[in-house]
């Protein structure tokens, strides 16, 4: 939690997902949050995205969703910028704790997630498809406790029967279980080789939205 309200957050492209996650990062309390879009507004945008007043038809989307963002949580620092997130340089985005991209093209999230992989900063993607969509993400080497369930240890000695006494696991008893999971980045998540015979067991537990990232 503290470290939610300490992070400055990079938030690209401000449609109808980009309003949704913009309005869950501000009301969750983060430190900072920029919008980065550099697309005026559409009529599809006036009846999508609920951050953007009427009558802003033309202007700039982040500009438009700005006082209304703002609104939520007067707390977090809310900015917009109109640039274009292609033609930003490498140092604009390790400025940020984490950056969020939605509805970026496959080239603009492989290029922008081997930024932040190569500089450790978080990185989110995601689009959604009418009733389809997808979410990536690259949190690198990403170290963190998970509270488990004690279970008792069997005494030394003793064998498995009907008659042997076992100890019951209580609930309330639990332990904290450091864990480590390793990111990868999303051009290596796309260049999986489908026609081996690993690739093939696996497609069968791969999700169908998963080629949406390929796109």
């Amino acid at each position: 939690r503290n470290l939610l309200r300490a992070s400055r957050v990079l938030l690209v492209g401000m449609k109808g997902l980009g309003a949704e996650v913009a309005k869950n990062l501000i009301l969750a309390g983060v430190k900072g949050l920029t919008m980065l879009d550099h697309q005026q507004v559409s009529q599809e945008d006036t009846r999508a995205q609920f951050l953007i007043p009427g009558g802003s038809l033309g202007r700039n989307r982040a500009e438009a969703s700005l006082e209304r963002a703002q609104n939520l949580n007067p707390m977090v620092d809310v900015k917009a910028d109109a640039g274009n997130v292609d033609t930003k340089p490498e140092e604009f985005f390790t400025q940020f704790d984490a950056v969020c991209l939605t509805c970026c093209s496959r080239d603009v999230m492989v290029k922008v997630n081997h930024i932040c992989h190569k500089n450790s900063v978080k990185f989110f993607a995601g689009d959604v498809f009418g009733y389809h969509g997808y979410m990536f993400a690259d949190l690198g080497d990403h170290d963190f406790v998970e509270e488990k369930t004690k279970v008792p240890k069997a005494s030394p000695g003793v064998e498995d029967g009907p008659d042997t006494k076992k100890a019951r696991v209580d609930p309330s008893e639990t332990t904290m279980v450091k864990k480590r999971l390793v990111f990868c980045p999303l051009k290596e998540a796309l260049s999986v080789d489908w026609s081996g015979e690993k690739a093939a067991a696996a497609l069968k537990r791969t999700a169908p939205d998963y080629f949406l990232l390929q796109g």
